[in-house]
């Protein structure tokens, strides 16, 4: 085990112990646990984003493959299955956003501003020096500090520890809006590393965003890189990971996001507005942090019933209303045969063979 720390020397010290990373040990992935042909800023296990906008090919997936310490049994994987360089602002990053209130405590922008320290466990068959970039969101802008870690030995799990000096400059973005965010990055375009690496605080600069990034992971499809265990927490020094529990993790990551499947068993109920459409109120499982966009695999996959009879696939969906509580939904058919003022309920189409999915979706 390989431990890199990136800090001014000096005694170090923690000022509390807060793990403000959801699902840092990879355990939640509502979407799904494997990702083929990753699109630009799509999301695959919970909470993790990929920036990939170059012409590699990339699939991602939850993973057994975890440190023999630390008690881990997940990791996100990222498999190069179409190689590229990346040229001009191109850009192939794994990114973490948080919320601006989560991120109040780092008491950015006075005297008393505290250092934020991230750690994680990486791996991956490509050594060399990667970089990461902070960056802090407030109401005139972003600011943004740079940072470098060493992966030493190919396929071998090593733990980095990097510590970013405090933003005495800048306050914290009160918000449910992105607040706060981290790259990972894993290959740059030239245009973006043009300048020196921001070892302090200041306006975000794309002409630097990756500088220090000498490592290309898109340049084979023989390339793979394995992150877990990420905590970010206040203070100089890292703590040993704060595990959480898989439910505990469940309930943090559906504030921004879950999916609902109606199979043969679950139904969602409602009433008949008129003979065509049926309209449902759906309570979220956990309060979402904005009004969330609501969507279904295939409205299709849905049947329209009502008590006395009168049920049929359905035709339309729409959202009438939507809060971060709860929302209205419509569910229209073709034939007007809905008796208006009954209950409804809708449950899978079993013709059509494939499972009605709601997905909720308030990522940042």
């Amino acid at each position: 085990m390989a431990l890199t720390t990136v800090r001014p020397q000096g005694m170090g010290f923690n000022t509390g112990r807060r793990n403000l990373i959801k699902n840092g040990a990879m355990l939640v992935s509502q979407r799904g646990t494997s990702f083929s042909s990753v699109a630009d800023n799509a999301y695959t296990l919970d909470r993790y984003r990929l920036t990939e906008n170059t012409s590699a090919v990339v699939d991602m997936s939850q993973s057994s493959e975890v440190p023999s310490e630390g008690g881990f049994s997940s990791s996100l994987k990222i498999d190069i299955t179409t190689a590229a360089t990346p040229s001009g602002g191109q850009a192939f990053c794994l990114n973490y956003r948080m919320e601006g209130y989560d991120f109040l405590p780092s008491d950015y922008g006075n005297s008393n501003a505290k250092y934020l320290t991230l750690s994680f466990w990486v791996k991956s068959n490509v050594t060399g020096t990667y970089r990461l970039t902070f960056i802090a969101r407030n109401g005139s802008g972003n600011r943004s500090i740079g940072a470098t870690y060493t992966i030493n030995s190919a396929d071998t799990w090593e733990k980095k520890e990097v510590s970013i000096i405090p933003d005495t400059a800048s306050t914290p973005y009160q918000t449910t809006d992105e607040g706060f965010r981290i790259e990972w990055y894993l290959a740059s375009g030239p245009d973006r590393t043009t300048g020196s690496l921001p070892t302090s605080w200041a306006t975000l600069d794309n002409a630097t965003r990756a500088t220090g990034q000498g490592v290309n992971l898109a340049s084979s499809t023989s390339n793979e890189w394995y992150i877990t265990g990420v905590q970010l927490e206040l203070g100089e020094n890292a703590s040993d990971f704060e595990h959480r529990s898989f439910g505990e993790e469940l309930q943090l990551c559906k504030r921004y996001y879950e999916e609902h499947n109606f199979g043969t068993t679950t139904s969602m109920y409602g009433g008949a507005q008129s003979s065509s459409r049926g309209e449902c109120p759906f309570v979220y499982d956990v309060t979402k942090r904005a009004n969330p966009t609501i969507s279904v695999n295939d409205r299709q996959a849905f049947r329209v019933n009502d008590w006395k009879g009168g049920d049929e696939q359905c035709s339309s969906f729409s959202v009438n209303e939507t809060r971060t509580r709860q929302a209205r939904l419509s569910f229209n058919k073709s034939t007007g045969n809905l008796n208006v003022g009954y209950v409804i309920y809708m449950n899978r189409e079993g013709a059509f063979g494939t499972d009605p999915i709601l997905y909720i979706d308030a990522e940042l």
